[in-house]
């Protein structure tokens, strides 16, 4: 135990330390799977007790997890880019510099009783960043342009066994985030508050949140999940009350998922998501651009994000008693539109195709290490540009177009130890 309660400590340290390095997305900003190993499979992971991360999975399945503990990371290396048109001839371009970024993650579970079992999780949600060079601050700003969004997640999970097959759980959500902004200026005439609306530094805000899961063994091979977190209320960020709508209020979204799992053989594992993310029902986030209100403003502009949904599959091969392969596939939809493609130079979260890679190897019994590659496939949006709007010097009419776009890749390793 004392060799458990150390490993525990050092990864908890770790994870906790590293989490606050900048967290990216690809489903919006929500990222395609939690866990390496469901990471392997496009993200599929609802119905299934591979691992330690039931707290953001599905609280539920920290029931069937057993005694574990596994910490890993992805090296996460997405590149985003714009260019402006003007009557199809081309005016200006830009790229974010950096493309390499460290996600941790780390998660803890362990059996109580025959009924019983608690764990914790530490992740970081999702988040997105650009830096665009001084050179190419394409929003009439000075300076880079910019922004860094961050948040980390940890959350304690107690899960019950109502029989031998059927499980309830619930992980309270401790969340903590930090932003900041840079080269916004250019937008000082149509905030409401222009000394809170860019270069302040990084903002902080915490909020209390939770979620709720079931799991269900039907059969000896087939099993259901799902789990479900309602929006959380997140202090504002008081030195971006010029920028966020509600005077820099940015909630983290609602969202539910719905999964199964089919053991078609004893060694050829099939597992199915369906994600809802309700980018909607947060100002900030949901309230498209064109909104004739300052920014800051309880209706002002927003990034226009619509409501997705995703779809993740995955298959598991256990090829032999020391390695197991996997595979997967996320499809996902574009919550930015043409309308809003102006803000979203900002933001530009519009990947939608994720194809996986994973492996686990069995180094004795009680370890392993497992590996993931993920590619998302390179999608774009094209729309007219809000400085065709006599407010930002246009001349009215569709003559400026602008085009964001993003893909990525990433690699992970993670490992494991039962105990």
């Amino acid at each position: 135990m004392t060799f458990q309660r150390t490993a525990l400590r050092a990864a908890a340290a770790l994870a906790l330390g590293t989490a606050l390095l900048p967290a990216h997305a690809t489903n919006g900003y929500f990222p395609h799977g939690f866990g390496l190993k469901a990471k392997g499979m496009g993200g599929a992971a609802t119905a299934l007790a591979q691992d330690a991360f039931a707290g953001v999975n599905n609280p539920a399945a920290s029931a069937f997890a057993g005694n574990r503990w596994d910490i890993g990371a992805d090296i996460f290396m997405p590149d985003r880019s714009m260019n402006r048109t003007f009557n199809g001839s081309p005016i200006a371009s830009a790229e974010s510099d950096r493309k390499v970024f460290l996600i941790p993650e780390f998660g803890y579970n362990q059996t109580i009783s025959d009924r019983l079992s608690w764990g914790v999780t530490v992740y970081g949600n999702g988040g997105m960043n650009t830096t665009y060079p001084a050179t190419s601050n394409v929003l009439n700003g000075t300076g880079q342009l910019g922004v860094d969004l961050m948040q980390l997640v940890v959350a304690p999970t107690v899960a019950y066994k109502v029989n031998d097959r059927h499980s309830l759980g619930v992980s309270p959500l401790l969340v903590y985030q930090r932003f900041k902004a840079f080269g916004l200026d250019g937008f000082g005439s149509i905030s409401s508050d222009s000394t809170k609306l860019t270069n302040n530094g990084a903002d902080s805000s915490t909020g209390l949140g939770v979620r709720l899961g079931y799991m269900g063994r039907l059969s000896d091979t087939l099993s259901i999940g799902a789990s479900y977190s309602p929006k959380i209320g997140m202090s504002r960020f008081k030195d971006y009350a010029g920028l966020f709508a509600a005077g820099g209020d940015f909630d983290i979204p609602e969202n539910y998922t719905l999964g199964l799992a089919f053991q078609a053989t004893p060694a050829l594992l099939f597992a199915m998501d369906y994600q809802r993310i309700n980018y909607s029902g947060v100002s900030s986030i949901g309230n498209p651009s064109s909104n004739m209100a300052p920014l800051g403003a309880d209706n002002g502009p927003g990034f226009g994000w619509r409501d997705i949904n995703v779809w993740k599959i995955g298959a598991q091969w256990q090829f032999n008693p020391t390695w197991t392969l996997r595979a997967g596939y996320s499809k996902g939809q574009n919550p930015i539109t043409p309308a809003d493609v102006s803000f979203n130079i900002l933001a530009p979260g519009v990947v939608t195709d994720h194809i996986t890679l994973g492996a686990t190897m069995q180094m004795d019994k009680q370890s392993e290490l497992t590996f993931t590659y993920m590619h998302a496939r390179n999608n774009e949006v094209t729309g007219a540009s809000l400085f065709n709007n006599p407010m930002f010097g246009g001349g009215g009419g569709t003559a400026i177009q602008e085009t964001i776009r993003m893909k990525q890749n990433s690699i992970g390793l993670q490992y494991s130890r039962k105990f």
